[in-house]
């Protein structure tokens, strides 16, 4: 498959012409509607023969809520080695505490697909914040500790989860040694049962990286724990933040040469956003929020507002600015520009795949250039 930037003048027969593909066929894969309007800087993917070149196999795993819609779901589900249902909490006690809505038809459908299931464990409070205390009490409390390892897999059980997904984020850095003590605990019981265990990783650059995000993830002693890890290379550009790329390769590339220093390039997966943000101007900082977005909104919101696309060459991410009802905004995203130089770094590096946070919204071309450069591992 081929990748085609849209130019002044171009049309989707005109393009479409260019490469022998037809038009129908283009439009559907790039999510684009009738009458088939376009952005001048729009990424476009361009469907092409079967390559029979060799492709190197990766594990795909995709974050999703019990609430995504059924039809996002099953089209997703054939790109994917794993799905992560967000999210399973706890109480001090370490009772869990499942979501909101029920995830079964979820589990049942990857399951019909060749997905295996994931159950992801976070410790929110009651306001759906990341809460320590809760992770200190989990981790020094080892009867709470044990009574959640035992719910986790009586539930797993009952519901046909194949493996774990640990999300904790904002440990006190006191928690550090507890925390991947626990993380290796419940992989010592989850083994003998048949489930993996995985964990997310704050995206650190150095071993002593400050921070409350990063002090409390140790990525040797995790690394060792964990079965695998996941990378949460995102969110540079975040809702609270200044306009910027989400996930900058730049910088995306600093935290994997780290991990790899401390990491076996086979356990980690890649972190990949699966989104963008619409931030208003000028930012002020505490007051600015930014509007999150799907990669196909912010184009279709480019071609409403007659914007030009850009690609930022150091970021490697595509972003422009329009006017609305006398307000400027910037808008940042991913394409398969971006999605491409996310792909070669897994490559680079030899790592084990990647995690999509999060598949709520469909992405087409991006799993379809997936399917284009690597070999999906699936459920035998």
């Amino acid at each position: 498959m081929q990748i085609y930037v849209v130019r002044e003048g171009d049309n989707i027969d005109k393009i479409a012409a260019a490469f022998g593909a037809g038009a129908e066929e283009i439009a559907y894969d790039n999510q684009i509607s009738a009458p088939y309007p376009l952005a001048v800087g729009q990424a476009l993917l361009i469907p092409g023969a079967d390559s029979a070149r060799q492709r190197r196999e990766v594990r795909v795993n995709g974050y999703a809520y019990p609430y995504i819609q059924g039809q996002v779901l099953f089209e997703t589900l054939s790109y994917l080695t794993n799905l992560s249902v967000f999210s399973y909490g706890f109480t001090t006690s370490g009772n869990l505490v499942p979501p909101q809505a029920d995830d079964s038809w979820m589990i049942g459908e990857a399951w019909s697909q060749g997905t295996a299931p994931v159950l992801v464990l976070t410790p929110f409070d009651q306001t759906g914040m990341f809460n320590n205390y809760l992770i200190s009490e989990i981790t020094h409390n080892m009867t709470a500790q044990q009574n959640l390892i035992d719910q986790m897999f009586l539930v797993m059980e009952e519901k046909g989860f194949a493996g774990i997904d640990l999300d904790f984020e904002y440990i006190l850095p006191q928690d550090r040694v507890a925390y991947a003590d626990f993380v290796a605990n419940v992989r010592a019981q989850a083994a003998p049962k048949g489930y993996f265990v995985s964990v997310a990783l704050a995206p650190k650059t150095s071993a002593d990286q400050k921070g409350l995000l990063y002090e409390g993830k140790d990525y040797k002693l995790l690394g060792a724990a964990a079965d695998s890890v996941l990378l949460m290379t995102y969110e540079w550009g975040y809702t609270y933040g200044p306009p910027m790329a989400v996930a900058p390769i730049n910088k995306v590339r600093e935290v994997v040469e780290y991990a790899v220093t401390e990491i076996p390039v086979e356990k980690i997966d890649l972190g990949v956003p699966n989104y963008g943000y619409d931030w208003t101007l000028p930012f002020v900082q505490g007051a600015s929020r930014a509007r999150l977005i799907s990669n196909v909104e912010a184009v279709r919101i480019a071609i409403e507002n007659d914007a030009r696309i850009l690609f930022d060459q150091t970021a490697m991410s595509p972003f422009f600015r329009y006017e609305r009802d006398g307000v400027q905004h910037e808008v940042w995203f991913e394409d398969v520009r971006s999605m491409r130089e996310k792909f070669h770094l897994i490559t680079e590096y030899g790592l084990r795949g990647m995690g999509y946070w999060q598949i709520m919204k469909l992405f087409r071309a991006n799993w379809l250039l997936l399917e284009d450069t690597f070999d999906i591992t699936k459920i035998p």
